[in-house]
């Protein structure tokens, strides 16, 4: 059954298709921009309206009747995004956590989802604590990057695979392509689902490598200014859109017609934002690497890094378009010392979240993962002299020495501010 809100039936969409062979970053600036029907405007306009006025009870001047169901701008959205994606189906959220919801509300109760074990600490709290207890939803977490693990974790009961490539903080990477060949030949009706949020559509393309549904959190790359909170869900199955779209309006956890205006303008720019995020990302790594006060570096654009190759595998097209801007160090030091070091950055923002154009810096066992138990922490290597570094588009020589006088300050008796 098609959606009721087939994008694909709308005549924004029909305008777009001219675009959807074409190059990432022309699919990005027109898909779903068709020029205003009255006079001609370029920009997508802001639709505001909650409700839409009707000729007959029950029958529509066009195909909305409810802001909760549907919105003119929120669909151009959702043509842009399905584009960049090359999925049919899109449908918009007002966060990353709502989108991870509406996708496990496709399970039903005693169903189990197998999902790697260093998640992002928040879709963990929701699968342990919300959907496990509430919902009856099983999870198991393992290491599935790893085939060996993801075929010994595999069974009858398995009815969703939940991956992150690469994982979140760690950057373990999964070779999709490959997880997706072994899970169909175990069980064809597993519903893969790939979060996408670290590389985005730009650098991996999940859909094209056999998964079901790529998930990402808006507010990351794709928005890419720390100033819109989304959530992303694409698919090319109209039966699982169908059901996506149903918990979407039966929830309701929409974004506003101003935050879809703001993401649609974001979009535009994806790509060259990225490119520079790339190639910062790369360097800030390679500096690193070699730094006197740096343990270790996780980044799978380096070619020593365990994941290179794997990750090489997973990325748009042959050549590569980039490792992403997400870059995992650990400090030789304690807790005390890697506080300072974050206290002492200038340019980098002490911040969670990640994607955007500045640079940030997180500590995920004091912010990101905190809600994640000790224990489980010091198994998945979540360790106190961790750093998550989010690459933003600065100037790469004010980066790179920003981290060097952090570094090399960051020797200190005081206590963390945390």
């Amino acid at each position: 059954m098609e959606p009721k809100l087939d994008p694909n039936h709308d005549a924004n969409a029909i305008f777009s298709k001219k675009y959807e062979n074409m190059g990432f970053t022309t699919r990005a600036v027109h898909s779903g921009q068709q020029p205003e029907r009255l006079h001609g405007g370029v920009t997508t306009a802001i639709d505001m309206s909650t409700t839409f006025a009707q000729t007959f009870p029950g029958v529509p001047f066009g195909k909305y009747d409810y802001g909760r169901a549907g919105n003119p701008t929120k669909t151009s959205l959702e043509i842009q995004i399905a584009a960049l994606h090359e999925g049919k189906y899109a449908q918009i959220f007002s966060s990353g956590m709502a989108a991870t919801s509406a996708i496990i509300h496709l399970l039903n109760i005693g169903d189990e989802v197998l999902c790697i074990d260093d998640v992002y600490g928040g879709t963990q709290r929701y699968f342990k604590q919300v959907s496990m207890v509430n919902q009856g939803v099983n999870f198991v977490f393992a290491g599935i990057e790893k085939p060996e693990n993801l075929r010994k974790a595999l069974s009858k009961k398995t009815k969703m695979i939940w991956i992150e490539s690469p994982s979140n903080p760690t950057l373990k990477v999964t070779d999709i392509k490959e997880a997706v060949k072994m899970i169909r030949g175990y069980n064809k009706d597993i519903i893969i689902v790939s979060d996408n949020t670290f590389m985005s559509p730009f650098n991996v393309n999940p859909l094209s490598l056999g998964v079901d549904i790529v998930m990402e959190s808006g507010t990351k790359y794709l928005g890419g200014h720390s100033d819109v909170i989304m959530g992303v869900v694409v698919t090319n199955c109209p039966v699982k859109a169908e059901r996506i779209y149903y918990m979407h309006k039966c929830i309701g956890s929409i974004p506003s017609p101003f935050d879809c205006f703001l993401m649609i303008r974001s979009l535009k720019t994806l790509s060259l934002r990225m490119e520079k995020i790339n190639t910062n990302a790369m360097q800030v790594a390679e500096f690193l690497s070699s730094h006197r006060h740096v343990e270790r570096v996780n980044y799978a654009g380096l070619k020593t890094d365990k994941f290179h190759e794997v990750q090489k595998r997973n990325l748009r097209n042959a050549s590569g378009v980039g490792f992403g801007g997400m870059v995992t160090i650990y400090i030789k030091g304690d807790v005390k010392d890697t506080c300072k070091f974050m206290t002492n950055l200038k340019v980098w923002t002490l911040a969670e979240s990640l994607g955007a154009v500045e640079s940030l810096a997180n500590h995920p066992a004091i912010m990101t993962h905190a809600s994640v138990d000790k224990e489980t922490r010091k198994v998945l290597q979540i360790d106190d002299n961790m750093v998550r570094l989010s690459t933003g588009i600065e100037y790469i020589k004010d980066l790179l020495d920003d981290l060097d006088q952090a570094l090399n300050n960051m020797k200190s008796t005081d206590k963390p501010k945390f």
